[in-house]
Parts: structure tokens; C-alpha cells; sequence
């Protein structure tokens, strides 16, 4: 198995490519996800500390449609120029890597520039305890309408969850908003209501287990520029909870503990008429 080096922004940039495997073996490598197909976290190199995200690509066959369908790799590499082009903040692609077998792609590196100031949406929306209403309430409406900005803008993300916001400090005392997912990123014609509301509804099932009501309501208001009609926001609503409880019933069928039928009873409580002050 070899890497082949798909983009490299530097020299020096190609040669970590080519050696992301060692680095996410690496003793020394900080992981901060881990599952069966996923490997990220930091690692340090010759050129300085780095974030890698190693994806497996399934197996030898599914591999070669890979190659030609496109990998992670490939598409975070369009995913950091849709962004770029459009004026969105997001971790810089220092290089990206295919790890091929017999011309099946089986791993994807990609390695990007480490937000080091950077903290994750939660961390942020969290700190501070209730003497942090206020700060928290411009955080999340930051949030809010860089989303909205994102999806006015034709571009969509796939995998839009709160541990794929990161938050830093701005030059003007505001927030930066960056999106940290790249090979999730896709150019639309038109990005509609219903691609809106997943994205809003992915969003609620992760970051909005941690806030109360009625933070989750203006949350939704900020995004939608100001608090809608009564019956318009009914019909929001409604439209969320069932694109919700679609998601909930692909997730939670692929689980294979016992107490799925509980977890999605839970679930199901946290996007709700009530939840959004209805």
C-alpha cells in the first residue's frame, strides 16, 4: 500500500502526506475522534503541529468505485475551495493523501493547519455557567447567522453538527465561525427549505442537549432573521419534527443495543412544538 499525494500546499507539506499513516501511529498523536472508519487528532511534525483526519474508504471493491466516485480526500480538497471562494472561514488544507492497494483507494489523509485558539461549539456555548447568559446568547446568534449566510450562499454541509463548528476570537471582539468538516462541503444550485432544516435539526440533536428552550427558540429566530408569524412557525416546526424523526429512525435502526427503542424516546423529546416555544 502506498500514499499518493493529491495536493500538497508546500514541499514540505508533501512529504507529511506521505507519511500520515506513521503520524496517526505515532505514540505522540493526540487523538480526539476515534471509531471504527475515523482517526483525527494532532500530530507534530518537522513543520509544526498539525491536525490529521485518517477515513477508511471500506473494503478492496467499494475501494475502486471510490477512485473514481471520489474519496474523502478529493473531497475535502473541493470542500476547501468552495469555502474559500465563497469567503468562509475554515481550517487551512495543508495537504491531502490517497492510501492505494492494487489501484482500490483504501484510506484517505487529509491534513490541515491546527486551529490552536480555536474551541468547539459547545465548549464555548457552555463556559461560563448562567453568569454567561449573555455572552452565550451572542455566540449561538453568530452561529446562527453564519449558518444562514452558509446556506444563502448555495453551499451545504452533510455532517453540520456542533463538533464540526469550532469558535474563535475576531479581530473586531466578535466570533469567527469556521467549518472544520471539508469533505462534507457541497456547492448547490439552491440550497432549500428542507437541506436547511436538517442541517438546523443536526444541529439541535447535538449542540441543543446542552441549552435550555428557550436558547434553542432564539437560536432558530436568529437564523431565520427575527421570530416568524405564529402559524408560520407552526408549519417549521412541523416540517422539522418529521425530518427529525426520519433521522432519528435511520440512527437509531442502526444500533444494536438494547436500549435503542429508550434512547430514541429521548431523542425524540428534544426537537418539539414545545421545544420552540410553540
Amino acid at each position: 500500500m502506498r500514499n499518493v499525494v493529491l495536493f500538497a500546499k508546500a514541499p514540505r507539506w508533501r512529504a507529511v502526506a506521505a507519511r500520515a499513516g506513521e503520524l496517526t501511529a505515532d505514540a505522540r498523536f493526540d487523538p480526539l475522534k476515534r471509531t471504527a472508519r475515523t482517526l483525527a487528532g494532532y500530530a507534530s511534525t518537522d513543520a509544526g503541529r498539525v491536525f490529521v483526519k485518517q477515513v477508511g474508504e471500506g473494503a478492496w471493491l467499494k475501494g475502486w468505485l471510490t477512485r473514481w466516485r471520489g474519496s474523502r480526500a478529493r473531497r475535502a480538497i473541493r470542500g476547501a475551495a468552495i469555502l474559500t471562494a465563497a469567503g468562509f472561514n475554515h481550517p487551512e488544507l495543508l495537504a491531502a493523501a490517497e492510501a492505494r492497494s492494487f489501484g482500490a483507494v483504501r484510506t484517505s489523509f487529509i491534513v490541515c493547519a491546527a486551529l490552536a485558539d480555536a474551541r468547539v461549539m459547545n465548549a464555548l456555548v457552555l463556559a461560563g455557567g448562567k453568569r454567561a447568559f449573555r455572552r452565550r446568547r451572542e455566540l449561538s446568534a453568530a452561529i446562527a447567522r453564519e449558518v444562514r449566510r452558509l446556506h444563502d450562499a448555495g453551499i451545504y454541509s452533510l455532517d453540520l453538527q456542533e463538533t464540526n463548528l469550532m469558535l474563535r476570537a475576531a479581530a473586531d471582539g466578535g466570533v469567527a465561525v469556521y467549518f472544520v468538516d471539508l469533505e462534507d462541503v457541497r456547492r448547490k444550485r439552491r440550497v432549500g427549505e428542507a437541506l436547511r432544516l436538517l442541517n438546523l435539526v443536526n444541529l439541535d440533536r447535538t449542540i441543543g442537549r446542552f441549552l435550555p428552550r428557550t436558547h434553542r427558540l432564539r437560536f432558530l429566530y436568529d437564523y431565520l432573521g427575527g421570530r416568524p408569524e405564529r402559524g408560520a412557525a407552526r408549519r417549521i416546526v412541523g416540517r422539522a419534527l418529521a425530518i427529525r424523526s426520519r433521522a432519528e429512525r435511520r440512527s437509531h435502526g442502526r444500533r444494536r443495543s438494547g436500549d435503542a427503542g429508550q434512547a430514541a424516546d429521548a431523542a425524540s423529546k428534544r426537537l418539539s412544538p414545545a421545544s420552540f416555544g410553540e
